[in-house]
């Protein structure tokens, strides 16, 4: 299912989309499950599953240390994939956040029937553009699945037309120079990058990288498609430590605060 299902649904009630980001295999292989469960129960509307990776490109140190465990636990690619299976079956769009290694070893044609077979949407590659992505552009064509690729502040305007054109389901825009990680205040380069971006393409545009709380997700989702947010949810099991029940019941709290706050804007 593409993600232009959650924002075809959004855009109905007047509202920006709220996209959730977990690891596969964080805390383990069926409590990451459970939590991204509880994300789209709770709120979110479009889910992206993390695959572990131990050479972080985007990520911040809270993720790297979701990441870590989860490799430290064991999670590979068919981990993940069993992990979109389970969480597209709640009905919410779901794509993968990687690396573009795993793929490319894994092979690109086998990940692309995979990921289609496990009802997965596509996937974003933050580490690739669209000219250095010839046959995962293939082999999504093939299967209809979502391409996409990210934007950021210093992107020129030539590389941003190039990047947009190549895209499907929506447009990442970082908000930060930088990685990853939950901040203080909503990100003063988001606007006019969303501004720009929306010049170039009719696609609904994601604003990610350091989004916390529901103040920051209204700012963004008053002139965003998606608020995505990452950093904030990893931390919400991490500060939980090995009380199950305590991390869902306050990630609920976190993505229902979260969807308040792209509703209130």
């Amino acid at each position: 299912m593409s993600v232009s299902v959650a924002f075809e649904k959004a855009r109905a009630d007047d509202r920006a989309a709220l996209v959730g980001y977990l690891p596969a295999g964080f805390p383990d292989a069926e409590g990451s499950i459970d939590a991204l469960q509880v994300m789209v129960e709770a709120g979110c509307d479009v889910i992206e599953v993390g695959l572990p990776y131990s050479d972080p490109v985007m990520d911040g140190p809270t993720v790297q240390a979701a990441v870590q465990q989860a490799l430290e636990g064991g999670s590979r690619t068919t981990d993940v994939l069993r992990t979109v299976e389970a969480v597209a079956a709640t009905g919410a769009p779901t794509v993968v956040m990687t690396a573009w290694n795993p793929v490319e070893r894994y092979g690109v044609e086998r990940f692309a029937a995979a990921l289609d077979d496990a009802g997965g949407a596509g996937l974003i590659t933050p580490d690739i553009t669209p000219d250095e992505a010839g046959p995962w552009l293939e082999a999504a064509d093939a299967r209809d699945l979502d391409k996409i690729f990210l934007v950021a502040p210093s992107s020129t305007p030539e590389r941003l037309a190039m990047t947009v054109a190549s895209c499907r389901g929506f447009v990442y825009a970082t908000a930060v120079m930088g990685v990853t990680g939950a901040r203080s205040s909503a990100p003063t380069l988001a606007g006019p990058l969303v501004e720009r971006t929306r010049a170039a393409t009719d696609l609904p545009i994601g604003v990610g990288l350091g989004i916390s709380n529901a103040d920051q997700a209204a700012e963004v989702a008053a002139y965003a498609d998606a608020v995505i947010v990452g950093s904030a949810f990893v931390r919400t099991l991490l500060d939980a430590g090995t009380d199950r029940r305590a991390g869902l019941d306050a990630l609920r709290a976190l993505t229902e605060d979260l969807a308040r706050g792209v509703r209130r804007a």
